[in-house]
This record gives C-alpha cells, sequence and structure tokens, in this order.
C-alpha cells in the first residue's frame, strides 16, 4: 500500500498544487483534508507518513473560528508523532504560533504578494542559495518560537523558513502552479495595489523568471524532507529532476 500523505486545504476550491504533484510523484497517495469545510482531522498519524497545513484567507490569529482553532490545537497531533510536518504560509503562522511566536502585519503596512527574492540563513544552507525567488501572498508574518532553526529570510518579512525536528514551516508558496497563480492575481486583482505588492504583469514574468528553479528547489526539499519516513526511496525521484 502507497504511504499516505495528509494535505489540509481551507476552501472547498482549494487543492494542493505542485506539493498534490510531488506526493503523487514521490510514490504517495495525497488524502485531502477540507476541514475548514467540514472533515474531520485525524485523531492520530497511524495511518499517515506525512501532514500538511496549506495556506488559506484566514488568520492565525482566527482563532474565534472553530476551524482555525481546531487546527492549532491539532498541531500536537504531528508533533507528538514526530512525523515530518509542512505548513506553508497559513499553516507556518499557525505552527510558529503554536509553538509559542506570534503572527502579525508588517510594521510599515508591507505585503508580499508576487515573486521576492529569499536567502538562505546559516541554519538553512543546506536547503537553500542565497537569491532564489519563491511565490508570497500574506499580509502577516510571524516571529520566530524559542529553540527553532531559522532557515530563510527575505527583505520586508524576515522569517521565511524555520524547522523544528521534522516540522517546518515556510512562509512563502512552492505549492503554487503557474495556473493557481494566474488565477489568485485574476480574482484578487484588487490586492495588487496594497504596498509591497506586484502588478500582475510583473508577476506572470517572475513565473517565467522563477518556475524552473522553483520546480526543481521543490523536488529536492521534498526529498529531504519525507526522508525520516521514506529513507532511500524519498531521493529516487531527484535522480530525475536533477539540481538548480
Amino acid at each position: 500500500m502507497k504511504p499516505r500523505i495528509l494535505l489540509i486545504v481551507h476552501q472547498e476550491t482549494s487543492n494542493p498544487g505542485r506539493i498534490g504533484q510531488l506526493v503523487e510523484e514521490f510514490g504517495c497517495e495525497p488524502v485531502i483534508c477540507r476541514h475548514a469545510c467540514g472533515d474531520p482531522l485525524p485523531e492520530s498519524l497511524d495511518d499517515y507518513a506525512a501532514s500538511v497545513i496549506f495556506g488559506g484567507p484566514m488568520s492565525a490569529n482566527d482563532d474565534h473560528l472553530p476551524a482555525i482553532r481546531n487546527e492549532l490545537d491539532w498541531l500536537e497531533v504531528p508533533l507528538r508523532a514526530d512525523k515530518p510536518f509542512l505548513g506553508i504560509c497559513l499553516g507556518a503562522q499557525m505552527l510558529a504560533r503554536y509553538l509559542g511566536g506570534t503572527v502579525e502585519s508588517h510594521p510599515e503596512g508591507y505585503h508580499e504578494i508576487g515573486f521576492y527574492k529569499v536567502n538562505a540563513c546559516p541554519d538553512g544552507k543546506e536547503l537553500f542559495d542565497d537569491g532564489h525567488y519563491f511565490y508570497q501572498w500574506h499580509s502577516e508574518g510571524f516571529t520566530l518560537p524559542h529553540g527553532v532553526e531559522h532557515l530563510a529570510a527575505s527583505e520586508l518579512f524576515p522569517n521565511q523558513a524555520f524547522r523544528t525536528g521534522n516540522a517546518y514551516g515556510l512562509q512563502f508558496h512552492p505549492d503554487v502552479t503557474g495556473e493557481m497563480m494566474k488565477r489568485w492575481s485574476g480574482k484578487a486583482a484588487h490586492r495588487m495595489v496594497l504596498p509591497g505588492a506586484q502588478a500582475r504583469d510583473l508577476q506572470h514574468a517572475g513565473h517565467a523568471a522563477h518556475n524552473a528553479r522553483i520546480e526543481s528547489w521543490s523536488r529536492r526539499f521534498f526529498a529531504h524532507w519525507l526522508a525520516p519516513v521514506l529513507g532511500q526511496a524519498a531521493a529516487e525521484p531527484m535522480a530525475m529532476a536533477g539540481s538548480d
């Protein structure tokens, strides 16, 4: 039986994008959970090799919403199991908050919507190269909880990636495909005028310039992230993917 990976998304129309594609590429079965739409969260990860919480329009501070409160509390499950966990954007902010960090807007009101340069921190040299561009869509960031490894930073939001044990938080969106970028930027075109946000034509140019490298990085990261449960098998797709 294929290893199963739990993918928690936050809207009826949400999909796991590139991450869902990688789950299948690495020989695993994606299991989508729309908890905010009524799907139950599993009480344990006995039936799963790993789990991911994706982004969404909510804030990690919206714990008055039952789904956000439940997901914040549920983070005990993957952390206790010590199986690979990945939080993306909202998921990273929830992980940071669960571990004792805070989630807040940029002090000068900036947003990251588009492609922005992310640089490696000393603890992140194994995973990140300097000057790597990733897609972003957020107005809030997080402070680093005590004891985590700070992996990457950008100019506007210095906390872009962190790790604790087998759990990773990524502020940026490796899951977003070109099709998703076009849909998001079209439906929310009014947000392109926010401070720091990029116009749609700049986002399209950024996708053309950076997507191949993001694809390559995502495969390398996925192999590293899944190695604790899949071992050498997690590295096999890398022989086809090549490197940056």
